[in-house]
């Protein structure tokens, strides 16, 4: 299977950094593993990067980049994320340039891809203060209106990339009076304002990604010129809001990159390790435990690619996906990091072997990655907020516009269709107009009954998923009565049954997502994923979530998705259902043999 497309670069900056098991590579184990140690910001793994020009990837084309979707983004970060969150995160903070290229004016977007290309420049994002967290409404950061520009006064903290940055996006109250029009948002250039009046804080010493530049800055009747506000006075926090819209869905890349390689280090030990006579993997409770780390993979992957190229197909509705992808993979994929380190033992909590105790750096340093951007907490009131608008949406389009939903869902989850060109003026604060992953249930249903003729599937897998279509679709017109029967309240007094209604909420879109991936795919990314196994056992697994084991049908054999895995192990190939290669796996210089690939033992 060839690889599409929008897998390209991601390929490539893997193959130009080589194996990260061999130490002498680029962002290699050994690597990343020592600057965590001394807490040291990975400065030269950022400097091949942009001689690599990565930095391009982030830079829309008509501001002369090389950006094109964001299906292509989640795929490179990916492959910075597998290797190291605290170098990846640390370039990545680039993708706040999407504010600029949301809001900015054509002189903005210049200066700043300018600024990205021809000074390896990068950004931080100065939101969130330490005495209100995320509530942006209420800090004390001042730009006071003078002749010509503003006079800032106030601290943010905490930051990541305070102090290295060149530019600092910095929310401040231009109103005095307060309320949602009350605050701006500044694209600061440190090297355009007076060095005397602003200051960086003291470097925070943290659990995980150790050798970050997280910080804070401090503005001391900073003068900044009036061409250095983005949008209009009072909009900054409409501005704030749509770009966490993009940057929350993006993160998910970051624990996807995470997850693979505390699954392949995981199973490379239980392949390897024996006890009692036979391998860690030969015994059953290992093996569905990494089974199941590698189903959750895979579902993450059907949310976060089709938020990707949603951006695109449905921007207006992405107010309700960014706050699912955002809640629910980084936390499902959280949580598989901790279920899989079981299966290590007490090695996971070893600094320096596991394979050099990347392991241990990946379940600390992905831990954050939940918290950015606004944390669970935060993107699920972002959502429940919405859930009453959604449930009456779906009642009032019930059967309509059919042709247009279906090819909006097409477009948006073939990952063979072009998309078109990312519009962020297209964003809303709030989705109006519905959610068209769980409006589509009925379209869904009608696609898999027609599938009962296709000889090539079996038709127990097929009866299952359909069965757990039918059991979402239960799921959701129940949640959709509790919503409208439940009170609602503004602001954040809503109830704990509020936020587990999101949560659900999370998992029947999830759900719908992994569906329509494979309608809209089965034909071409291969046998494996074609024959649909891994989606009736994912389905099972997320219907776990709304009912109890004996309500639902058996599992089903599992044994296809472990051989799946297990090739795409031996083959060094990304756990994923677009598996693009990864560099080749070399020996280890403490090593006289080449490793041999491991079979998996029946």
């Amino acid at each position: 299977m060839q690889p599409l497309k929008q897998f390209w670069v991601a390929e490539a900056l893997e193959r130009d950094l080589g194996d990260p098991g061999n130490p002498d590579n680029m962002m290699s184990f050994k690597q990343v593993i020592d600057l965590d140690e001394k807490e040291e910001f990975p400065q030269e793994i950022i400097d091949w990067l942009y001689n690599w020009k990565l930095q391009h990837y982030y830079i829309p084309t008509e501001c002369g980049g090389e950006f094109t979707s964001f299906d292509e983004f989640i795929s490179f970060v990916r492959v910075l994320a597998r290797r190291d969150q605290t170098a990846g995160i640390a370039f990545t903070t680039m993708f706040w340039s999407y504010l600029v290229w949301m809001a900015g004016t054509n002189e903005q977007k210049q200066n700043l891809a300018s600024f990205m290309k021809d000074t390896n420049g990068t950004m931080c994002l100065a939101y969130s203060e330490k005495a209100h967290g995320s509530d942006l409404l209420g800090g004390d950061m001042e730009a006071t209106k003078v002749p010509g520009g503003y006079i800032l006064n106030g601290e943010k903290w905490p930051i990541n990339r305070a102090t290295l940055s060149g530019v600092a996006f910095v929310l401040a109250r231009t109103d005095p009076e307060g309320g949602p029009r009350s605050l701006s948002l500044f694209m600061v250039e440190k090297s355009k304002i007076n060095p005397d009046n602003y200051s960086n804080l003291p470097k925070i010493l943290t659990h995980g990604i150790r050798g970050s530049d997280m910080s804070g800055i401090r503005f001391d009747d900073c003068f900044i010129p009036e061409s250095m506000r983005l949008g209009a006075e009072g909009a900054g926090l409409e501005i704030a809001l749509k770009g966490f819209q993009i940057t929350r869905a993006l993160c998910a890349a970051f624990s996807q990159g995470a997850a693979d390689t505390a699954l392949r280090t995981t199973l490379k030990f239980a392949l390897e390790r024996k006890l009692y006579g036979k391998t860690v993997f030969d015994m059953p409770q290992p093996r569905r435990t990494l089974t199941d780390a590698f189903l959750d993979i895979l579902i993450c992957d059907c949310s976060t690619f089709g938020v990707g190229r949603g951006f695109s197909t449905m921007p207006e509705q992405i107010s309700v996906w960014s706050a699912v992808v955002k809640y629910f993979v980084t936390t499902t994929l959280e949580t598989m990091v901790q279920n899989v380190s079981v299966v290590l033992g007490s090695r996971f909590y070893m600094r320096e072997a596991y394979d050099w105790g990347i392991f241990q750096k990946v379940l600390r340093d992905n831990s954050i990655i939940s918290m950015f951007d606004g944390s669970t907490i935060v993107n699920l009131h972002a959502l429940l907020l919405q859930l009453r608008q959604l449930a009456k949406s779906r009642t009032r389009n019930a059967g309509r516009n059919l042709e247009t939903l279906e090819a909006r869902l097409s477009t948006t989850f073939d990952l063979t269709q072009p998309v078109p060109a990312f519009d962020g003026k297209k964003l809303e604060l709030v989705n109006r107009g519905g959610d068209d992953v769980l409006q589509g249930l009925d379209l869904a249903l009608t696609s898999l009954e027609k599938l009962k003729t296709d000889s090539n599937l079996n038709p127990d897998t097929l009866y299952q998923i359909i069965t757990f279509i039918n059991i979402v679709r239960e799921e959701l017109n129940n949640l959709d009565a509790q919503i409208t029967e439940s009170t609602f309240q503004f602001g954040h007094e809503q109830s704990p049954e509020l936020f587990d209604m999101a949560k659900q909420y999370c998992v029947l879109h999830a759900a719908t997502a992994c569906v329509y991936t494979w309608i809209y795919n089965r034909n071409h990314l291969g046998e494996f994923f074609a024959n649909g196994e891994w989606l009736a056992l994912s389905l099972r697994k997320l219907m776990l979530n709304c009912r109890p084991a004996k309500a639902l049908p058996g599992r089903i054999d599992d044994g296809g998705v472990v051989q799946e895995m297990i090739r795409l192990y031996n083959e060094d190939r990304m756990f994923s259902i677009v598996p693009f290669q990864l560099a080749k796996s070399q020996p280890q210089e403490t090593s006289t043999d080449a490793t041999p690939k491991l079979q998996l033992q029946t």
